[in-house]
């Protein structure tokens, strides 16, 4: 097996997509341009200077060579996106159907354990939505996350827009997610933790849960009876023991009640000053890392005008927001890609977090500034390659356009043209590449049909959209003809 590179491409990021494996990736985080009709450019004197690019979609943005691959496979989604063409806008239908081709080429190379962040604005973040839904499955959604990326932005007649979404979906049930903390504010370490010893600020939470149980758990311990109260006793885990906590012998494998002793006897345990009181368990603010990420983020702020991180791109993202997104949904070793890396923020936090990553960029004047920036933040000038070269799958077989492929096509095209649909003896057929070598297409069997000379020909290097038109056209053309039109 080839060891794996981190590497950064500079190619059209659907090409990237289609020359890499079937679940090869654990994590995939993208912040495509927003459909804002806005063109962002780096200002004079900044790192990044002379970079920019475009957020104006047109159809001159989508990929023909696989939009017919999309209207065969994916049919209910295709009625969804033209639909977007009469309620919203041409353009959006344009942005929708390029985003479509790209992520349902990230959904085939993420694990069944992976993740995928979609970053985008109100502006399209709906219909993006229900979009992923048909790529992934509703019931794959397992976050809308809003990130409070500015302060204000006054508007005269509507709220301020201070927020970006980003979509966290799952490619299965069994996705990989780590506890990850964010700090408590002041205002909620002083609400919360309300109490004081000589061991620093607390707070108090339930050593029972609900229910009641027949074992050790929901037997009296000093004087209580949790059963009495519809519970059992229930021990906090192990994550917010504080850090001086010493623990005994064996203590995760000691009778629920012994484990409440032991906590007790290192003054763990809050007693009411009432009889009816029940025991609580003292969480120190000290000692915790702070509450479970929430989805609304509040506590990241977005790149500061004269902070270091700066590069001058104007939609610049956090490398703390990156961190974190990568800590919950990733593990050491994995693979984070990013096909929109801009200025390779999510390489360089993948890197840092001990992560491999691929980051993909079209934008060639950017080469050079990713390359400095991973250089100078990681220091990993040699641990990488920046290539333009596409990638080339290794888990389909690569099968050369043989006799044999030949003659299996003709019985499963029963015969037929795939375009035309005329029938052929199969001497008058001939092997086509769907998509072009030359547009990430190889040399697979999925990638080859029996087109007759006619139609390969008029296709030549273009995709089957450009065929099918010339056919009706021919065929509308006949029509005229013969009814002396």
């Amino acid at each position: 097996m080839k060891k794996f590179q981190n590497t950064l491409y500079i190619n059209d990021n659907l090409y990237i997509l289609l020359g890499l494996n079937s679940e090869s990736v654990d994590l995939i985080y993208l912040d495509p341009p927003f459909n804002s009709k806005r063109t962002y450019s780096a200002p004079v004197g900044s790192k990044a200077a002379g970079v920019s690019f475009k957020d104006m979609w047109t159809w001159k943005d989508v990929d023909e060579y696989n939009l017919d691959s999309l209207a065969v496979n994916n049919l209910e989604l295709t009625k969804f996106i033209a639909s977007v063409g009469s309620i919203h806008s041409k353009a959006m239908m344009a942005y929708l159907t390029y985003m479509a081709q790209r992520i349902i080429e990230m959904h085939r190379v993420l694990k069944r354990t992976g993740a995928l962040y979609l970053h985008c604005d109100p502006t399209a973040s709906h219909y993006l939505k229900t979009m992923m839904d048909g790529i992934f499955g509703q019931q794959n959604s397992q976050n809308e996350i809003i990130w409070k990326r500015t302060s204000a932005h006054n508007r005269a007649r509507r709220w301020g827009p201070i927020h970006d979404v980003l979509l966290f979906y799952s490619k299965g049930n069994d996705y990989t997610w780590n506890r990850t903390t964010q700090k408590f504010d002041d205002a909620y370490a002083k609400t919360f933790y309300n109490h004081e010893d000589d061991k620093g600020r607390y707070r108090t939470g339930d050593l029972t849960g609900p229910g009641t149980r027949a074992g050790d758990s929901g037997r009296e311990w000093k004087g209580i009876n949790p059963t009495a109260k519809g519970r059992h006793w229930e021990p906090p885990p192990d994550r917010v023991l504080p850090n001086w906590f010493k623990y005994p012998d064996r203590y995760s494998a000691m009778p629920v009640r012994k484990r409440l002793d032991v906590l007790d006897q290192q003054g763990l345990i809050y007693w009411p000053t009432t009889k009816a009181g029940v025991p609580r368990f003292k969480g120190y603010l000290t000692n915790e890392s702070g509450i479970t990420v929430q989805d609304i983020i509040t506590d990241i702020s977005p790149v500061q005008a004269h902070s270091k991180e700066r590069l001058g791109y104007p939609t610049q993202k956090p490398i703390e927001l990156l961190q974190r997104i990568i800590s919950a949904s990733s593990n050491a070793g994995d693979i984070v890609l990013d096909p929109f890396c801009g200025c390779a923020t999510t390489c360089v936090a993948a890197e840092q977090l001990g992560r491999k990553w691929i980051g993909v960029d079209i934008e060639e004047k950017a080469t050079d500034i990713l390359i400095k920036r991973l250089n100078l933040a990681t220091g990993i000038l040699n641990h990488f390659v920046a290539t333009d070269k596409l990638p080339s799958r290794s888990d389909l077989k690569e099968i050369k356009p043989t006799e044999s492929v030949k003659q299996r096509l003709h019985k499963e095209q029963k015969g037929l043209c795939n375009a035309c649909g005329k029938e052929f003896e199969i001497r008058n057929l001939e092997i086509d590449h769907i998509i072009p070598k030359s547009k990430g297409g190889g040399d697979y069997y999925e990638n080859y049909q029996l087109l007759c000379g006619s139609c390969n020909r008029i296709k030549g290097d273009r995709p089957m959209e450009y065929l099918r038109a010339k056919i009706a056209t021919i065929e509308k053309t006949k029509a005229k003809v013969f009814f002396g039109e």
